[in-house]
């Protein structure tokens, strides 16, 4: 089977590239698999892709490089068929319309999966026929704007299926959008087994970790904290990644008091280093898509004290077995659930040994076997469909040819 991946930027940094490197990796132990890219802004990728799977780029932007297109007069040009709803669109263009254009005529394949909702729409569009095509949700229905929700209600109908993370998406896919003979399924994003020896829980670190962005609400975490260094002083809490909230949450550190005990770590990649050497996993979103860090940090040994946000938490942590879910934006919660693991070693380890042993089925060998199971049926539908009108085709034909014969049969009749 040739499969093929359409991504925004594969040389970035963001679970959707993570995610989509895990399952190309997996799938292509049996398959021929490619990543196309549609921009290059690097010469390297930050998450180096398996050797087994070729990596290519549509758009270089490179300025040092000889295809450097960064120049063209097309790339100035405003984007026709990417929806101007979708939140990447000021990074395309005419240049990016045409080049996309080019490479779904030409492209032959088994399967062509898109990454994201405008480039989905670009499949839906411009894919040739033959090929199944798959457009997959990496954020939510519910987080996009009405208007883009109407531009994929327009276009998603062409599509053969759409994947979500979580099933309660699925869910609301299923009841708010209007896509007959599309297949929708819920698929989960896949982490692999790190290649390090799990937590041992004995480690006095909360480990967070995710964009410093609004949704993570990482100012809730910190006055949490506060609570917990009340009454453990001696445990003291790690935030890992980057984003426009640094400066704010530095300064609410400062002024809680907390600058020995939460630290503010900047992006770490590889992050699995880091989890191991803490012993529970904190999460404060107010909306999750998925939950990447929530299994990375199961994958490691941690359980997870997650606020119970949509839609990904609540599908990943069993509540008082591998991990804690608690109410959005509590305070008061947040640092009960932190304490009740910290206050107890024996609960700590046995609900940390749990979440190695539950979070296996995020394994990418499960989750690519899942797709293997989708792109099958697909293509057998579509093989199917294509028998029963080559049937039909060859039926009416045959009913047509009788009717000539008939019709001449009467005409010769008559002149006689």
């Amino acid at each position: 089977m040739h499969i093929s991946f359409l991504i925004h930027n594969a040389y970035g940094i963001g679970g959707t590239i993570r995610t989509t490197y895990n399952l190309a990796g997996t799938l292509a132990e049996h398959h021929d698999v490619e990543i196309v890219s549609v921009f290059r802004h690097r010469d390297e990728p930050v998450f180096a892709p398996s050797s087994k799977v070729r990596l290519r780029h549509l758009v270089d932007l490179r300025k040092d490089s000889p295809g450097h297109d960064g120049d063209n007069p097309e790339y100035e040009r405003p984007a026709t068929v990417f929806p101007a709803t979708e939140g990447r669109y000021k990074q395309y263009s005419a240049l990016t319309d045409r080049r996309i254009a080019e490479h779904l005529r030409g492209l032959e394949c088994d399967v062509v999966v898109g990454t994201r909702p405008g480039l989905n729409v670009h499949i839906a569009q411009q894919a040739r026929r033959g090929p199944v095509r798959i457009g997959q949700e990496h954020l939510t229905l519910g987080t996009h704007s009405p208007q883009l929700k109407l531009t994929l209600r327009t276009h998603y109908p062409r599509l053969d299926a759409v994947t979500t993370v979580t099933e309660a998406d699925a869910q609301t896919y299923r009841k708010m959008m209007r896509l007959p003979g599309v297949r929708v399924e819920a698929v989960p994003n896949s982490v692999p087994a790190p290649a390090l020896a799990p937590a041992d829980s004995t480690g006095k670190w909360v480990i967070a970790a995710g964009r410093l962005a609004p949704a993570k609400r990482y100012d809730v975490l910190i006055r949490a904290f506060e609570k917990v260094v009340a009454e453990r002083p001696d445990w003291r809490l790690r935030i890992y990644g980057a984003g426009a909230e640094r400066a704010k949450l530095r300064a609410l550190i400062d002024k809680r008091g907390l600058y020995n005990h939460v630290y503010l770590m900047g992006p770490a990649t590889p992050l699995e280093p880091e989890w191991v050497k803490g012993s529970i996993g904190a999460v404060t979103s107010s909306l999750e898509s998925f939950g990447m860090t929530i299994v990375e940090a199961m994958r490691c040994g941690l359980p997870v004290v997650s606020t119970d946000c949509p839609h990904g938490p609540g599908e990943i942590i069993d509540n008082g077995v591998d991990g804690l879910l608690v109410p959005v934006g509590k305070v008061d919660e947040i640092a009960a659930g932190l304490l009740k693991l910290i206050n107890d070693d024996e609960l700590r380890k046995s609900m940390g040994e749990r979440a190695l042993e539950n979070s296996a089925r995020f394994d990418p060998d499960r989750v690519a076997g899942r797709y293997e199971e989708l792109f099958t049926d697909l293509l057998a539908r579509g093989a199917l469909r294509g028998s029963l009108h080559r049937t039909r085709g060859a039926l009416l034909s045959s009913a047509f040819r009788t009717k000539d014969r008939s019709r001449s049969a009467l005409r010769r009749a008559r002149a006689a």
